[in-house]
């Protein structure tokens, strides 16, 4: 689905009092739209938990992301890289 799609569809769900958390493969387009909670991903276009095949890497991804929605301390809209550790 388009980056900036469905940064616009978490806002529209935060407005509705569902928090949210996208993991953005472009960080101009994030920018751009301000999604409440973005983990941005340096990786392939497609790829937005990294390499298939890499089940630990991919639970990185997935385990900084939820990590956006567990900080009480983080006010919308926030905007963190990762940064992958190599394995």
């Amino acid at each position: 689905m388009c980056n900036q799609t469905v940064s616009l569809i978490a806002a529209e769900l935060e407005r509705q009092g569902i928090s949210t958390v996208v993991i953005q493969l472009l960080y101009f387009v994030a920018e751009k739209v301000r999604p409440p909670r973005a983990l941005f991903v340096f990786f392939k276009h497609g790829y937005p938990l990294d390499s298939p095949g890499e089940p630990q890497r991919q639970r990185d991804v997935i385990e900084a992301a939820l990590q956006l929605l567990e900080d009480p301390d983080l006010t919308p809209p926030v905007l963190r890289s990762y940064h992958r550790t190599t394995m």
